[in-house]
């Protein structure tokens, strides 16, 4: 087991660095992580690609993450891309994965439902008809839905558990605006016999196996970004409290904001090794589903009470719009949300503990 990044998650790192520190807009940022192809890292030689796995798009997440960057990129690569690739049909690869890598097109996926966050029993369901599927449900939560090309959808069916590639302004799908921390556009997404086929459903290798592995590229990606977000909290205020001054001398040097500082890197350093150990797993082919579940919980619990922190220690400058600080505790409270908060991410750690 060894976390050392190599050579080339350490370029795709610094390159992705780079492109986002040299734009100040979202769209321009997303324009130039797609010009870099960033965004086609896991796509096959055959369509444009470079063929990497997850723990080289994690680097991207986390930069994008650091840089509190308001881009689709959690939606596009670990909710879109990442499953696609991994599971769908040659004709669903090669009509989705180039334009979204370039940047001209989304993807996302609804995850949750009311009152139950990234479920794996969906109470939107698929009934024949036709010989389609029509659709009914509720969807919450859903980040870019009505910019997508495609949300991949979680549907019970009976047989089981399907993940469909279904058209947000496909007839019987209604898009609701639903409102955020980090004003990133988000949706309620109601079904009302919308209607699918089977060629827009994912590859089930097992029963369950498609939502399994859109969940584990969720948890994944979610963790990433959350530890750029946190480790760029706290960059921006170690160099706040080492520059700003009080009674002569810079706040660093007093011991209650070292105290805290230090408390705030804990979370960090905490966060990030765990999300190393569920991406290199996952990368592995290893099973990983404790480990997302325990880096998850992780994420949830450390990274509000950190942000919270930096906001304390930066005093009035800390709420100030002008000042970054905002755009990175709102990105945390939206992800805890995107995995479902402590409480859901303990309670699944429980159920594993008890078998």
């Amino acid at each position: 087991m060894d976390f050392t990044p190599d050579d080339t998650q350490g370029e795709i790192s610094s390159l992705a660095a780079q492109v986002l520190g040299k734009a100040d807009e979202p769209a321009d940022q997303w324009r130039a992580l797609a010009d870099a192809g960033l965004l086609a890292l896991p796509l096959p030689a055959d369509l444009g690609g470079d063929g990497l796995g997850v723990d080289h798009v994690a680097p991207v997440l986390t930069e994008v993450g650091r840089a509190a960057a308001a881009v689709p990129a959690y939606a596009v690569l670990a909710l879109g891309i990442l499953p696609i690739e991994a599971l769908g049909t040659p004709e669903q690869r090669a009509e989705f994965l180039p334009p979204a890598a370039a940047g001209e097109s989304i993807l996302t996926a609804a995850l949750h439902e009311p009152s139950a966050p990234l479920t794996s029993i969906p109470g939107t369901s698929g009934a024949a008809a036709d010989g389609a599927w029509e659709v009914t449900g509720v969807k919450t939560h859903v980040p870019y839905a009505a910019e997508a090309t495609r949300i991949l959808t979680p549907i019970a069916l009976p047989g089981g558990t399907g993940v469909a590639l279904v058209d947000p302004r496909a007839d019987g799908v209604e898009v609701l605006p639903a409102y955020n921390a980090a004003g990133t556009p988000e949706y309620t997404v109601r079904f009302d016999g919308a209607k699918v086929s089977e060629a827009d459903f994912l590859r089930d290798r097992t029963a369950g196996h498609a939502l399994q592995t859109l969940h584990r590229y969720a948890l994944a990606g979610a963790l990433a970004l959350g530890d750029g977000l946190l480790a760029g909290a706290l960059a921006l205020t170690a160099k706040h409290v080492g520059e700003r001054t009080q009674f002569g001398r810079p706040l660093a040097t007093f011991q209650a904001v070292a105290q805290q500082i230090a408390d705030v890197y804990v979370a960090s350093r905490t966060v990030h090794l765990a999300a190393l150990s569920a991406v290199w797993r996952l990368a592995s082919g290893l099973d990983a589903d404790t480990e997302l579940d325990i880096a998850a919980y992780w994420l949830t619990e450390e990274a509000p009470s950190a942000l919270a922190i930096c906001h304390h220690l930066h005093g009035g400058v800390g709420v100030d719009r002008t000042y970054p600080l905002h755009r990175y505790s709102s990105a945390v409270k939206d992800l805890g949300r995107a995995v479902g908060g402590a409480a859901h991410r303990l309670g699944r750690l429980g159920e594993r503990v008890a078998g």
